[in-house]
């Protein structure tokens, strides 16, 4: 069963839907993370007006969920586009007034190698459950002065393992890989993906990094 199938699993576009929880994400040995579905689906926080802030140029949000920094960034006036694997999160980022595609980003994509910003907020760095498999092919997709945005886990953590997305009353999607990341362990696998990172910023304990490519003359340990 494919990643595409387990985001577009029941319980998560229930809970799209709904604009609620509860949601989480289910290790094999029962280890539970809480999804945070209703600041997703709520207006911007301080923490994400940070990651906005830090734009520039076209931004391309990678796992954009329900749209609402897609959305913000469209209100500005500035170029973005979201992808998402659920149609629901598509739906919504649309309805929020965003453009946005139900695309992986591993398969081909609008503007490949001229997205001057990428994100991976939310937890997206986990995506395919390889940190530096994503940032190679980030690499594809920025352009070459360009800049990804990551948002790391609070704690110091590397970690790989499946998961399903549940809803904690008995529904379940499909097991698939994911990823944890803290900001030592980015940075890590940033420089195997020839990345550096430009800055660090924390805002309502949530941790940032920017990268840009290693050859950059803007990076800067």
């Amino acid at each position: 069963m494919t990643a595409a199938t387990a985001w577009r699993s029941d319980p998560y576009t229930d809970a799209l839907r709904a604009g609620r929880g509860p949601l989480f994400l289910r290790r094999d040995d029962g280890w539970l993370l809480p999804l945070e579905v209703e600041r997703w689906c709520e207006a911007p926080d301080e923490a994400d007006r940070s990651v906005l802030d830090h734009c520039r140029g076209a931004v391309l949000d990678v796992g954009c969920g329900p749209g609402r920094l897609v959305a913000a960034l469209a209100v500005q006036g500035r170029r973005a586009l979201g992808i998402d694997l659920s149609p629901a999160a598509v739906d919504r980022t649309v309805r929020l007034g965003g453009t946005a595609l139900c695309r992986s980003v591993f398969a081909p994509l609008p503007a490949e190698g001229r997205w001057d910003t990428a994100l991976l907020i939310d937890g997206n760095v986990g995506i395919g459950g390889d940190p530096a498999a994503l940032l190679r092919r980030l690499r594809e997709i920025v352009a070459p002065a360009g800049a990804v945005i990551a948002e790391c886990v609070p704690v110091d953590v590397d970690e790989r393992c499946e998961v399903r997305v549940e809803d904690g009353r008995g529904g379940s999607g499909a097991p698939f890989p994911w990823a944890r990341v803290g900001t030592r362990a980015l940075a890590a696998h940033a420089a195997q993906a020839d990345w550096s990172v430009a800055t660090r910023w924390t805002v309502a304990g949530r941790p940032f990094l920017t990268l840009v490519p290693e050859q950059s003359p803007a990076a800067r340990p």
